[in-house]
């Protein structure tokens, strides 16, 4: 992927690796626009980082994101890059009452989300002569963390829709990559220095080399364990990693 000259929507675009990596391409000389709910948030990117564009956006919201996809299709004929970066992690308890607001809103904003993103702007992707869809799922697809199973299972369920996404785009212009990150300090969950997170510029840096290369999955080097694990032994290693998250919790303060 050549990592200037694009024109990049991205979702989730006001924290975390979302803003990290629009202002990165940002840099790179691709016009970049970044969507959220939050307009003080945009508001900030924008002052920020003049040249990105903001457009406000709920990603749980199936009619909205087909018209704000319109006008942005309408107001930049040459967007080619679509990042389905916009994802929730609450925690949950797969042996306890289940919050159904709370699960009905994760399964939106992970998975129908992005699905409900790429059906928006396919058919102009395939007009451009070289475009892309890039889905971030997340280690946990692969080995999920028992103290956010739903959240862990909408991520493998992207994985899973990205191999057919890719599959049945595999006939045109639309190349469809998956980003799967390891624990990268953000505040997806809470933003805390420890040191078992890779430090987001390091994890950043390191995508953006990958993504020079990438005809199917960036998997930074902190990262390939738990993405290799897939397979008979995987039940082994899903037991012992989360005895181990139970052992040694993540702290929230």
């Amino acid at each position: 992927m050549n990592l200037s000259g694009n024109t990049v929507f991205i979702t989730g675009g006001t924290s975390g690796i979302g803003r990290a990596l629009a202002e990165a391409l940002h840099r790179r000389g691709n016009k970049v626009i970044v969507a959220g709910r939050r307009k003080s948030l945009l508001d900030e990117i924008a002052r920020l980082n003049p040249g990105i564009d903001t457009v406000e956006l709920n990603i749980g919201d199936a009619t909205q994101i087909r018209e704000v996809a319109a006008q942005l299709i309408a107001d930049n004929p040459a967007l080619n890059v679509v990042i389905n970066n916009a994802g929730i992690m609450p925690f949950d308890d797969a042996s306890g009452a289940l919050d159904d607001e709370q699960a009905v809103r994760l399964v939106e904003t992970n998975l129908l989300g992005p699905v409900r993103v790429s059906a928006a702007f396919v058919e102009h992707l395939k007009q451009q002569s070289e475009s892309y869809i890039i889905n971030n799922s997340s280690v946990l697809a692969y080995v999920p963390l028992a103290a956010t199973a739903l959240y862990s299972a909408t991520k493998a369920a992207i994985h899973s829709y990205t191999l057919s996404q890719r599959f049945a785009l595999r006939d045109t212009s639309v190349k469809v990559l998956e980003i799967a990150p390891p624990w990268v300090d953000t505040d997806l969950v809470h933003k805390s220095g420890d040191p078992r997170a890779m430090p987001l510029d390091a994890f950043i840096a390191e995508t953006l080399k990958l993504l020079e290369t990438a005809t199917t999955e960036v998997v930074v080097d902190a990262a390939k364990p738990m993405r290799d694990n897939a397979g008979p032994a995987e039940h082994t290693f899903v037991e012992q990693f989360n005895q181990f998250v139970a052992d040694n919790p993540i702290p929230v303060e």
